[in-house]
């Protein structure tokens, strides 16, 4: 059903309705004030509609209320300071809308209660309110694609029961706090496209045991991958690309054995591909492309039965492209910028060399040895023999017996 129209001001006659939802619908315009008079109210959805105007101060007057979505929906202006008297408020839903301006930090003074907050895909600018940390209840925190700037309060170290943190699309700028660390139940965490710098500290992923996605991209964060961050193995996602990562890829991340997708694409990583990726039985979408890998493709990357995505494209990689099962579904786009590799996809043919697989090259330096081995052999057994007959020579005289044996030979071969 798809209802239509305003809300008529007669529904705030209904003084002893708990529970109101019409979400989904096409109702349009501005909320009567009437409905103020539902002091009884409880939860309240009005989201995905086309309802427009300031969001009414008069909302901070519905004391009972503990959920009140306002989703997708053309509200503009800013956030009422009344929100504060919601004191039993658990859920504030107003994503995609139209709010503008900075939160007042006195707006969370009073929501002890909060479990979940989404203003994300609004407009919304300024720092974020360190009063909202007070909210030690909350479990799902969302403020993605506003226009937000300064760092992160370090009071959000508080928040030990929050899941999930979206932060992306803003412009929060500066290092990645330590105290991200002490959010052991997080689940979720995107930080991705902003403006944050410096390293990752290692002890960020001391406890994030849980932790399932990771999305850090499009941000300015240097140094290594810290191999903490592989002690999260629960991870599915793990997003680092465009960032300036630099140093070898840890030969940990073959722990992270249900990873789905690995993206580390567009940094300065340098080294081998290491091999333990083969381990990931899980993955299906791996990009390391625009580095500066360099070395073999490991064979061992065959074995990724569910690898539907691969971009190994722009790095120094040489030799064999591994063939079979997956690898041979990729097409050249997957290994452009690789002037050294070989093998289909690539029109690029291997020599007898390069066709041999990165494994064997150790057998091939035992046979080298061996015959070299025996050659050294050779000259030191005729060294040894030959040292020995100049040693009767000198300390015997004329060795008769080998004359006598060369006369008759010489005798024969001349009666012939």
């Amino acid at each position: 059903m798809d209802l239509t129209g305003t809300i008529p001001s007669q529904l705030g006659n209904l003084s002893f309705l708990a529970s109101l939802n019409i979400r989904h619908n096409s109702f349009h315009g501005s909320l009567p004030s009437e409905l103020t008079n539902l002091h009884r109210l409880r939860y309240l959805n009005f989201g995905n509609n086309s309802f427009n105007g300031k969001i009414p101060s008069w909302f901070g007057y519905l004391g009972e209320l503990q959920s009140l979505l306002l989703y997708m929906n053309n509200f503009i202006g800013v956030i009422p300071s009344t929100f504060d008297n919601l004191s039993k408020l658990e859920t504030l839903s107003m994503f995609n809308n139209n709010i503008k301006g900075h939160l007042s930090s006195g707006i969370f003074d009073n929501l002890s209660k909060l479990q979940r907050l989404d203003l994300s895909e609004n407009q919304i600018s300024g720092r974020i309110p360190k009063t909202l940390f007070n909210c030690k209840e909350l479990k799902f925190l969302s403020f993605h694609t506003n226009f937000l700037e300064g760092s992160i309060p370090i009071e959000i170290g508080n928040l030990t029961q929050l899941q999930i943190l979206y932060l992306n699309n803003n412009n929060l700028k500066g290092e990645i706090s330590p105290v991200i660390g002490n959010l052991a139940s997080l689940v979720k965490i995107s930080l991705s496209s902003n403006n944050f710098s410096g390293h990752l500290p290692s002890e960020i992923f001391d406890n994030l045991s849980k932790l399932q996605v990771l999305e850090l991209r499009q941000n300015h964060i240097s140094g290594r991958i810290p191999s903490s961050i592989f002690r999260s193995k629960e991870l599915t996602y793990l997003l680092l690309d465009e960032n300036s990562l630099e140093g070898s890829i840890p030969i940990e991340i073959g722990n992270l054995t249900m990873l789905e997708t690995l993206d580390l694409g567009q940094n300065n990583l340098s080294g081998s591909i290491p091999s333990s990726l083969g381990d990931l039985s899980e993955l299906e979408s791996l990009d390391l492309s625009s580095n500066e890998l360099h070395g073999r493709i490991p064979t061992e990357l065959s074995n990724l039965g569910f690898l539907e995505v691969l971009n190994l494209s722009h790095n120094h990689l040489k030799g064999p492209i591994p063939q079979g099962k997956q690898f041979d579904t990729f097409t050249n786009d997957s290994y452009i910028g690789n002037l050294d590799l070989c093998g289909l996809p690539l029109s690029r043919g291997c020599d007898n060399d390069a066709e041999t697989p990165t494994k064997l090259d150790r057998d091939d330096d035992d046979d080298e040895i061996n015959w070299k081995f025996s050659i050294l052999m050779g000259y030191g057994c005729g060294l040894v023999l030959g040292l020995s007959m100049g040693y009767i020579v000198f300390t015997t005289g004329k060795p008769w017996w080998f004359i006598r044996i060369f006369e008759k030979t010489r005798q024969r071969f001349a009666k012939r």
